[in-house]
């Protein structure tokens, strides 16, 4: 993984621009493997796999189908929630949130080199994950989300801002962002911009994932 490196005991991660998600609740588990395609083809090169539904082993079966696509194209796949599948999948690490296995025993479970990201929703939350051994800290919601049942209060772009002076770690902000505003919260602190709705309910993934690089990637 060229976007990894180690610096003493703890792994630095250089985020892409665009941290795109594939939600199972928002796209056909029959579908995964060609959206991952899809995204790593339009030159998307980090993916996080989320579904809150599935057994373990239906988990851990996506999780290793949709690690070789990302792999083989020089991506970062990331596990949401479940370090235990992150680690038998031989994915590149794993997403945790709030209610999650704390980030020392994911750290202490999974193999050296593993990349840990924490969401945070507070100030707070995000000074004590600046403090954690977590390799980047997920802030939001930035903006209304439709992407989970019962969100979170969102921060808006004057939290994020605020949160990108609590932390000396990459930052991803996620929640409602879309290719209209992503430009504008990468201008107010966010390293990448996580994104679920705004590209798996495009008519054309691919297309989509390629507008949101050209958009954030201009300098």
């Amino acid at each position: 993984m060229s976007n990894i490196t180690l610096s003493g005991a703890a792994p630095r991660i250089e985020l892409p621009r665009v941290y795109a998600i594939l939600d199972a609740a928002r796209i056909a588990p029959g579908a995964l493997p060609e959206a991952a395609r899809g995204l790593v083809a339009s030159g998307i090169r980090m993916i996080q796999y989320r579904d809150k539904r599935a057994t373990s082993r239906e988990m851990y079966e996506a999780s290793r189908l949709i690690a070789e696509i990302v792999q083989a194209a020089g991506g970062i796949f990331i596990v949401n929630d479940r370090a235990d599948v992150a680690w038998v999948a031989g994915a590149d690490g794993v997403h945790l949130g709030q209610d999650d296995l704390p980030a020392a025993e994911a750290r202490r479970l999974l193999p050296a080199g593993k990349v840990i990201g924490l969401s945070t929703h507070s100030l707070a939350q995000v000074a004590e994950a600046d403090r954690a051994p977590v390799d980047y800290v997920a802030f939001g919601p930035i903006f209304a989300t439709r992407s989970k049942e019962r969100p979170d209060p969102v921060v808006g772009l004057a939290g994020l801002r605020a949160a990108r002076e609590a932390t000396r770690k990459p930052l991803v902000a996620i929640g409602g962002i879309t290719f209209e505003n992503a430009r504008e919260v990468v201008e107010s602190g966010a390293d990448s911009v996580a994104v679920i709705d705004a590209l798996l309910g495009a008519a054309d993934l691919a297309e989509r994932a390629r507008q949101f690089l050209a958009i954030l990637e201009k300098r």
